[in-house]
């Protein structure tokens, strides 16, 4: 079809609406009248014979405007949207209809998966997300909260989460069974969703060495930290995010209703600033679930797109682990001040803010740090923590765990474990010498 063509069949369209709307009541349709006909027009076969039908067998009584409603939905929909009955219940709540439509009857289908993304798992309905993570119909409802039981609730029984401050943020952490449906979302779901390249808190593969080695040895280096990183991601964008998926829209609005939640009003009476209570009071990603980290990475995505974009105008390089933000190679003073500028800007414009008081900027000749490794030369723990950590195994190998663990740690040795794991990497001769003393601290007799 011609340009020409496309225009005059939108005049004719056009024409057609402002015909409809003038010989209707003038009055938007009730929302039970529209999701009636919604949920009605998708188990038709989409022509307008058999819309029409079903429009006339919803409401009661004669329906003039049937037709003109059906072409009105027929040219905003050339495909039955069978993935959104709520966009086109809204869709028909902005078309107006006679004033006093009643329904007869109402007829409705499932809805169903038009395409998915990535290989995720199809699930079309309430029912096969049900049975997906092994409920019944009434134990999704309750764990997905329609009834924000677990936002009002006195019972701590009655709540999906366990709630514990600590500065500047509040750890909201997943009772068991909520944390393993959790689990169940990420492995199944949100692990075959790609995350963008400098991405590399929270994903296999990558970690804070992969991150702090992009920065080595680098003129210049610029941290900057996100505000609230995890309670400024709002369900909203979650739901996006599902329904980018391809998964339909009641799915998508329980999935997000399981991964995020509202901060309890009790709760938040402890928060330390204004602006972190009022994002908690609305429903967002709870930092300490195990879903968080990789839906927040998905949904930073642009983000890390406009920065890499950003950086490169800027010839340096670019990364993000979790809320912490780098930039570094060769930069004037001005030209930092304009990169943390844009950053800033940009940040914003994705729905994030830069705390302004953790911008921080390095030249060589200072320390620089990265998510606690020195980055000026091979990315390595910094010497006082090497230096505390063979003290401490000297103690312990000398006195015993139980005298070495001042800090009171459930499982002292496993602490050990962990920190002399996380200092050996990649450099040998710490290895060695520390996994010596670990292994005469474990076997000391106190």
């Amino acid at each position: 079809m011609s340009t020409a063509a496309h225009r005059r069949r939108d005049a004719a369209l056009r024409a057609a609406l402002r015909r409809h709307d003038r010989e209707s009541s003038g009055h938007a349709a009730p929302p039970q009248v529209a999701g009636a006909l919604a949920d009605a027009l998708l188990t038709t076969d989409w022509r307008p014979a058999q819309m029409q039908a079903v429009v006339r067998a919803v409401v009661a009584g004669r329906v003039p405007w049937a037709r003109r409603l059906v072409a009105a939905v027929l040219s905003a929909y050339p495909r039955a949207p069978v993935d959104r009955p709520r966009e086109l219940r809204q869709f028909l709540i902005n078309r107006a209809l006679a004033r006093r439509a009643v329904i007869r009857r109402r007829i409705v289908a499932p809805t169903r998966v038009v395409r998915m993304r990535w290989g995720a798992p199809a699930l079309g309905d309430l029912a096969e997300l049900a049975a997906f993570l092994e409920l019944d119909g009434d134990a999704l409802d309750w764990f997905a909260d329609r009834r924000e039981i677990n936002r009002h609730a006195r019972d701590e029984r009655l709540r999906h989460y366990r709630y514990v401050w600590r500065p500047h943020r509040l750890i909201e952490a997943p009772k068991p069974r909520m944390r393993d449906l959790q689990r169940r979302l990420l492995d199944q779901i949100l692990s075959v969703a790609p995350v963008h390249d400098s991405a590399h808190g929270f994903v296999p593969g990558r970690g804070t060495h992969t991150f702090a080695r992009a920065h080595t040895g680098a003129d210049v280096l610029v941290r900057l930290d996100l505000r609230a990183f995890f309670s400024s991601i709002t369900a909203a964008r979650i739901y996006g995010l599902f329904r980018g998926l391809g998964y339909p829209e009641p799915v998508a609005h329980t999935l997000t209703a399981l991964t995020t939640t509202r901060t309890p009003a009790h709760v938040l009476r402890e928060a330390p600033d204004p602006h972190l209570a009022a994002l908690l009071r609305q429903p967002h990603l709870p930092q300490g679930a195990p879903t968080s980290p990789a839906l927040a990475n998905l949904c930073a995505f642009r983000l890390d797109r406009r920065l890499s974009g950003l950086a490169d105008r800027f010839g340096v390089t670019y990364g993000r682990y979790a809320d912490d933000l780098a930039f570094s190679g060769t930069l004037t003073n001005a030209r930092v001040d304009r990169l943390v500028e844009l950053t800033g800007l940009i940040a914003a414009e994705e729905g994030f803010r830069v705390h302004p008081g953790k911008t921080r900027i390095r030249r060589r000749s200072q320390r620089q740090e990265l998510t606690g490794l020195v980055v000026n030369g091979r990315p390595a723990v910094p010497r006082e923590q090497y230096d505390r950590l063979r003290a401490v195994l000297h103690n312990a190998a000398r006195h015993g765990l139980a005298e070495a663990n001042r800090d009171g740690h459930a499982d002292f040795a496993a602490h050990l474990a962990g920190r002399v794991a996380w200092m050996s990497h990649r450099h040998p001769a710490r290895a060695a010498k520390l996994h010596e003393l670990l292994a005469r601290a474990l076997t000391a007799r106190p």
